[in-house]
C-alpha cells in the first residue's frame, strides 16, 4: 500500500479578505477587487497535505492544480491584511506558478510546505523580502 496522505489545511480564503474588499467595494474603483474577493471567497479552496499541495478554483470550482514537494523550486509569502492572511507564490522546476491567495495561517503554512521541500529550493525560498535576498 502506498503511503497515507495527511491534511494539514483545508479551506478557502481568509474571511477578512472577503471582509475588507467588501467595505471598500463601496467606492467604484475598488469594485473589481471586490468582484475577485467574492468570487475567490465562493470557488477557491486549498488543500495541503504531507504529498502535495492542491488548489481547487476557476468558474463554479471546476479546476484543480496538484503539486508534488519534489517538483517545488522555490515558495515566496507575501503578507497581506496587517499581516492576518498572505499569499504564498509556489515556483515549480519547469518555471510554472501557483498562487495561494489570501491563505489565513500563511506563515505556518509556508513553513509547512518549506520543510517539505529540497535543500536547494529551501535555500531561495521564504518571506518575499528574504527570499529575495537569498537569490541574488
Amino acid at each position: 500500500m502506498g503511503i497515507r496522505e495527511d491534511v494539514f489545511f483545508e479551506g478557502g480564503p481568509h474571511r477578512g479578505d472577503l471582509i475588507m474588499n467588501l467595505l471598500l467595494g463601496v467606492t467604484i474603483v475598488w469594485l473589481p477587487l471586490t468582484i475577485g474577493a467574492i468570487t475567490r471567497a465562493l470557488w477557491v479552496r486549498y488543500r495541503i497535505t504531507n504529498r502535495r499541495v492542491t488548489v481547487i478554483g476557476g468558474w463554479l470550482g471546476r479546476n484543480r492544480s496538484d503539486i508534488i514537494y519534489s517538483e517545488i523550486a522555490r515558495v515566496v509569502t507575501v503578507p497581506r491584511g496587517f499581516g492576518l492572511w498572505g499569499d504564498m507564490v509556489i515556483t515549480l522546476k519547469d518555471g510554472n506558478r501557483l498562487e495561494l491567495r489570501c491563505l489565513p495561517r500563511f506563515r505556518e503554512l509556508a513553513a509547512y510546505v518549506i520543510e517539505r521541500i529540497s535543500p536547494e529550493a529551501r535555500r531561495v525560498s521564504g518571506p518575499i523580502g528574504q527570499a529575495m535576498q537569498q537569490a541574488t
